[in-house]
């Protein structure tokens, strides 16, 4: 019964399959896959190693994994902050810090903080690995965050002094915040190039390039994504209402460009043209669909920005928008009089 579920493996961040439990056996034996590397097969609730799955763990367990080469870089280990998220419509997060604990935002994040916290402003990727590195490490993380689109600058923010202390991020604009244990999803996650807003200390923001040209040119996100990648908790922010969608193996769903949010690395993403020109050009949708295919987890937002600004600026007197005074005598009075 086993044999017929089809099987995946994520490797580097792809998703790799669908097999059969003995194709994947195989591949465990031979060396082309390790203990360590994740699996997925219909029935399970996510991503596992293959050395903890039963029917893999004893071939998995037969070949160790080997240690890393001396030049490979330690695996990014972020700090392990506690949180609350406050309000409705326009919420903010409250991180809270042990001494020594730090926590990284987009530049202009902040709302407030306690004492005992310091604010320090670095250049590119804020995460241990960035900073650790020479100038030309640096240099290449402010430039990943300027084809994002974001500011060169980060923000960290550590807790200095004694007990714990709060520091708190706001929303850019009305939405929903949303924590994501990276631990959760392997490691990494590719969002929207403004979702992030926040982060434990130890998780790097990177970029991720659309690998098929379609994608790149008609995904609506543009031929970069953001990339976050480590081992705490991330804060991401999108407009409306955020929906957090599992796709089981071989599901796909069919999603308005501007509403992704962000996907885990096993989502394969892709693009679909709307059924005809007719519904294309009449049918307020665009010429083009996000198809994402899974299995994996992918996060929707109800509102993009685009969508709430171009609402705004249609209403908007220099757009030829009209401005409705709700009925008010004097409020058509006072539009005569201001010339709009």
């Amino acid at each position: 019964m086993n044999d017929q579920k089809k099987w995946y493996v994520a490797v580097n961040g792809q998703s790799i399959g669908p097999m059969t439990l003995a194709e994947l056996t195989e591949a465990l034996q031979a060396g082309r896959y390790a203990g360590h590397d994740y699996v997925f097969t219909e029935g399970m609730a996510g991503w596992v190693p293959a050395s903890q799955v039963p029917e893999l763990r004893g071939v998995a367990a037969a070949r160790p994994v080997p240690p890393p080469p001396p030049s490979a870089a330690a695996p990014l280990t972020a700090d392990d902050v506690d949180y609350e998220i406050q309000g409705d419509e326009m919420q903010f997060v409250e991180i809270e810090l042990d001494p020594g604990e730090s926590a990284v935002a987009e530049a202009g994040a902040m709302m407030f903080m306690e004492d005992g916290i310091e604010m320090q402003t670095v250049f590119g990727d804020a995460s241990q690995k960035s900073q650790q590195g020479g100038f030309m490490d640096k240099l290449v993380g402010a430039g990943k965050r300027l084809l994002t689109g974001e500011s060169l600058f980060m923000t960290v923010f550590t807790h200095n002094g004694r007990g714990k202390a709060r520091v708190a991020f706001a929303a850019p604009y009305p939405g929903k915040i949303i924590p994501v244990d990276l631990r959760e999803y392997g490691g990494t996650l590719i969002c929207q190039k403004d979702a992030f807003l926040s982060a434990a200390k130890g998780v790097s923001i990177g970029i991720a390039f659309q690998k098929k040209i379609g994608v790149a040119l008609f995904g609506g996100e543009g031929f970069i994504m953001q990339k976050l990648e480590g081992s705490g908790l991330a804060f991401l922010h999108a407009g409306g209402t955020i929906v957090k969608r599992q796709l089981a193996a071989g599901e796909t769903l069919r999603i308005d460009t501007g509403c992704i949010v962000a996907l885990d690395s096993s989502i394969r993403y892709d693009i679909q043209m709307a059924s005809s020109v007719k519904s294309a050009l009449f049918g307020g949708e665009g010429f083009f669909f996000a198809l994402v295919t899974g299995p994996g987890t992918v996060w929707l937002q109800s509102l993009p920005f685009s969508r709430l600004a171009g609402r705004v600026w249609k209403a908007a007197p220099q757009a030829g928008g009209k401005a409705k005074e709700e009925g008010s005598v004097l409020g058509g009075l006072a539009g005569m009089l201001d010339g709009s």
